[in-house]
């Protein structure tokens, strides 16, 4: 267990698809992506305390247990391989000859993210909170739900103790100590 501070902020990570597609309409690939973000987690052994997924990119905040670049290389990559190869094999040839760019040395050819992460610290509580309350009212601002708690592909309900039988992805919020929860 944590506490936030100077020395051990949360880290406040945003991912956006390339050309900012609107990969992730489906709840099929909402699905792929909560799994993604799991077995991300487990692989790397961070925390994740909240997240979205909107319908081009996706937020989450994490502790600092690692560096933000190493839990985005595991989190991008993870999605994009499982995400491509459900595009691959549902078939959707023209999602994927969007994502197609010129073959890289690692010999890809498709890629799902721009190469141009954001990434923040959060330093204090108070900043938590505020982006924790930014990350569950994206989808009220885009229209998607009248309250964000009636957005089914974010951690709201983990955090206001409503936690869905079938829960797409729960939190890690007891790793941290908060004052305010």
């Amino acid at each position: 267990m944590f506490s936030i501070s100077p020395s051990r902020p949360c880290l406040y990570l945003t991912s956006v698809t390339k050309d900012r597609l609107p990969v992730f309409r489906t709840d099929a690939v909402k699905t792929i992506v909560c799994a993604a973000l799991d077995e991300a987690r487990k692989s790397a052994g961070f925390a994740l305390l909240a997240y979205v997924i909107m319908l081009d990119h996706l937020h989450w905040i994490t502790d600092s247990e690692r560096t933000a670049s190493d839990v985005l290389k595991f989190v991008n990559g993870i999605a994009s391989r499982r995400v491509i190869d459900y595009l691959k094999e549902q078939g959707y040839v023209s999602s994927l000859e969007k994502l197609r760019h010129c073959e890289r040395a690692r010999r890809y050819r498709y890629s799902l993210w721009q190469h141009h992460p954001n990434a923040r610290l959060l330093p204090t509580e108070n900043v938590l909170w505020r982006r924790v309350h930014y990350t569950h009212n994206n989808p009220v601002r885009a229209g998607f739900v009248d309250k964000a708690v009636d957005y089914r592909w974010s951690s709201v309900r983990c955090w206001n103790g409503q936690v869905l039988e079938d829960e797409p992805l729960r939190m890690d919020l007891d790793r941290i100590l908060l004052r305010k929860r």
